[in-house]
């Protein structure tokens, strides 16, 4: 069985691809996501201005005219045949410590109410301060944590409604 893909242009082209096609473009690296591609005798210059990998969408300007591109592989196409959401799925309601460290400052308390990117708490950890961010918008039911607190890997740090 050959493995497809499906490519969303602008949100309103779409467009479909063996892996076999992907493999054959007479495609040309120069670095820094550059890259010439030879397509019927025309000749493309492309550059990657933004990637987001995880969501497989992605900003490439092809000879200077920039294009909003989104990429599903047939596991995406399934669920999507199907229906279903995998985002829809997922709610999170617990934010846990991604690594030991230390809280450096707590930013909300309970009953706050937050919108996604929000920023929650700092935790440093590895002599690196990372800012924690809600991962919805929601209301903060507790806060586990407080300022100057030691955490271990995927402790309770704030519960959400």
């Amino acid at each position: 069985m050959e493995e497809k893909y499906k490519v969303t242009v602008n949100g309103n082209m779409e467009f479909e691809f063996t892996k076999e096609q992907v493999e054959a473009l007479d495609l040309q690296k120069s670095g820094g996501g550059a890259a010439h591609v030879l397509k019927n005798n025309r000749s493309f210059k492309t550059q990657l201005q933004k990637s987001h990998f995880l969501e497989r969408s992605y900003t490439i300007r092809v000879n200077s005219e920039p294009y909003e591109v989104k990429i599903s592989n047939e596991l995406d196409l399934l669920i999507e045949e199907m229906g279903l959401s995998l985002a829809a799925a997922q709610v999170i309601n617990d934010i846990k410590a991604p690594m030991p460290g230390l809280i450096l400052d707590v930013q909300v308390k309970e009953g706050d109410e937050v919108k996604e990117g929000d920023y929650l708490l700092v935790l440093e950890a590895m002599k690196m301060e990372n800012t924690l961010t809600a991962p919805r918008d929601g209301v903060v039911k507790s806060v586990k944590v407080q300022k100057g607190e030691t955490v271990d890997k995927s402790q309770l740090l704030i519960e959400m409604e």
